[in-house]
């Protein structure tokens, strides 16, 4: 018979979700007034995993660094949407934080408001004593709290690394998952905060030459100043929003598949395109079902405690050899034949 576990709310429980929510399934469904019920269909019965995964329970207040070495590459896209879905399937609190020391845009990707910012916050960090007052500087899309950056450089500019730790350290207090959105600077100060706090990271490329080096070029240099473990464990996503048949797409996956703990690929969207305001009804079903797996993944992290760093080092960059091969010109790189 087996031991208690098997008896559970997801065993027992004849569960709603089990209704066609889509395609043929559904229409059957309603049109028969719910007499018939085909039952859910493979790709929904995946979704729902998939949520499922994201829902699982919190030992306690999470970091989530979204990182790129490269600009233009979707980084503030995926921090929106990882966002999003974080808070869609969860019942407890999330806020995407924007660090970019650049005037970030992802208050404008999701709200559309920049009065307040994580600058504003630290004046009045002083009086912050209730979830209350944290959400008078923040904005709201959907069920997730947006933080927005600083939009005046000259203010921007002095956001550092001891400044990001106490926005993270208010924001831990109040919300169980916060997802910054990083600048494209590892150099600087507060991109140094955001690794030291991080219990989950984030890689953004895209299937080209420039963004996919890029990314495995971050990926170096977040082994070689001791973020080794990170890197194991980080969530690499390539955007096919701009892309060519020339790309050898398998042979990226496989080379960030054997570095990082998991790849997934995000297809072109026009919604996403555009470069406004991200809705996630908007989605095509495909995007939507890359960002609910990259939601999981983050989450299947959630009870990973060991994020320490570690001495690692690479010497020549393990991104050199990869370029090549992916474009077919290895061979012209001495050192790296066949």
């Amino acid at each position: 018979m087996g031991d208690s576990s098997a008896l559970s709310e997801y065993t027992i429980v004849r569960r709603r979700s089990d209704r066609p929510g889509s395609g043929w399934r559904r229409a059957v469904h309603l049109l028969s007034g719910g007499l018939v019920n085909p039952g859910i269909g493979p790709a929904e019965h995946r979704r729902q995993e998939l949520a499922l995964r994201v829902r699982r329970p919190l030992p306690g207040p999470r970091q989530i660094a979204v990182v790129s070495m490269k600009g233009g590459v979707g980084k503030t896209t995926v921090t929106a949407l990882l966002g999003l879905m974080l808070a869609e399937h969860r019942g407890d609190r999330i806020v995407a934080l924007d660090a970019n020391p650049d005037a970030g845009t992802l208050a404008d990707r999701l709200t559309g408001k920049t009065d307040s910012t994580v600058r504003d916050l630290l004046d009045g960090v002083e009086d912050v004593a209730s979830l209350s007052d944290v959400a008078r500087y923040t904005t709201l899309a959907g069920r997730l709290q947006v933080l927005a950056s600083e939009q005046d450089p000259a203010r921007s500019e002095a956001f550092d690394r001891a400044e990001y730790e106490r926005v993270c350290a208010v924001l831990a207090r109040f919300y169980n998952v916060v997802v910054t959105d990083s600048g494209t600077g590892m150099v600087h100060s507060a991109m140094d905060g955001t690794l030291a706090l991080t219990n989950g990271l984030v890689v953004v490329g895209s299937l080209t030459v420039d963004g996919a080096s890029r990314a495995a070029k971050t990926l170096d240099w977040l082994v070689a100043h001791g973020h080794g473990r990170v890197v194991e464990r980080a969530v690499v996503v390539l955007s096919r929003d701009r892309t060519s048949k020339e790309i050898d797409t398998e042979l990226l996956i496989g080379y960030f598949s054997a570095r990082c703990r998991a790849v997934v690929v995000v297809p072109h969207d026009p919604h996403l395109a555009t470069g406004g305001r991200i809705e996630l009804d908007a989605l095509r079903p495909a995007t939507a079902d890359a960002f609910l797996e990259i939601a999981a993944l983050v989450a299947d992290d959630f009870a990973v405690d060991d994020f320490a760093a570690d001495d690692s080092a690479v010497g020549d960059s393990a991104a050199d050899h990869f370029v090549g091969a992916a474009t077919g010109t290895d061979h012209d790189r001495p050192g790296h034949g066949a």
